[in-house]
């Protein structure tokens, strides 16, 4: 095992004992506090000014000069590839069954879907059950936190913000592929991103440019993220975004 590695199992054995011993539930967040509010809507206006600079004309490159197949199969790709880091947070979270399901699913996208650029494992029933640190962080008892814009990133909260930051830097595909491949995992991850922006571009462009965007990418973010969770919030203590759109 080379020094690399080595570090990386005992950073893993420390997240695995840290998820052991945490055994409280998560408390249950409420409202959409943005007490960063000033700092966040600046990294906001950043991102939408670094989306008109480069994202967004670099989505519609990557759209137009490349036909919709072959874009599917680079986000399927990526997908693959992320899922031994998902594997990683089913069993952090103690969650044996989807850690099974997600490495079947894993093995056959890498050998009959031909490195993962064709998705055969949904055909058969085997559709990914996504998970991410931020995911396992909540099952180990860590609060939401603040509302928190990470630049490029977006919309996030102070708990995703890390799991953001671990399943990007921690992907255990990557520590297994040679050195001169080893990155090509986060190089389909961005080209998949292009793919979004330019298959969303009409709603992202919406939440843009209205002037309140800021809101509405806040509620749409809380609200979907606490519903993905399968945390239980009072329904007066949520908000129509339709009714914020159209205020």
């Amino acid at each position: 095992m080379t020094k690399r590695n080595s570090k990386y199992v005992v950073v893993l054995a420390g997240l695995a004992l840290m998820g052991l011993s945490a055994c409280a539930t998560a408390p249950t967040p409420s409202g959409y506090d943005d007490p960063h509010a000033e700092q966040n809507r600046r990294t906001h206006r950043a991102n939408i000014k670094l989306d008109r600079v480069f994202v967004s004309p670099a989505s519609d490159t990557y759209g137009t000069v490349l036909p919709q197949p072959v874009r599917d199969s680079v986000s399927a790709f990526s997908d693959n590839a992320s899922l031994p880091g998902v594997v990683a947070n089913n069993l952090l979270q103690g969650n044996v069954e989807d850690a099974v399901h997600n490495t079947v699913r894993f093995v056959f996208n890498s050998t009959l879907g031909l490195l993962g650029i064709f998705d055969v494992a949904t055909d058969i029933g085997l559709e990914e059950r996504g998970s991410d640190f931020g995911e396992t962080l909540h099952v180990w008892g860590v609060s939401e936190g603040d509302y928190v814009v990470l630049p490029f990133f977006g919309p996030s909260t102070e708990r995703d913000a890390v799991g953001i930051v671990v399943d990007f830097a921690f992907n255990p595909l990557s520590w297994a592929l040679p050195t001169d491949v080893k990155h090509l995992p986060k190089a389909a991850w961005v080209l998949s991103k292009f793919g979004d922006r330019y298959q969303f571009s009409d709603t992202v462009d919406e939440f843009y440019e209205s002037e309140t965007g800021y809101e509405l990418m806040q509620l749409y973010y809380l609200d979907s993220r606490r519903y993905e969770l399968g945390v239980e919030v009072e329904d007066d203590e949520l908000e129509d975004i339709y009714d914020a759109y159209d205020g």
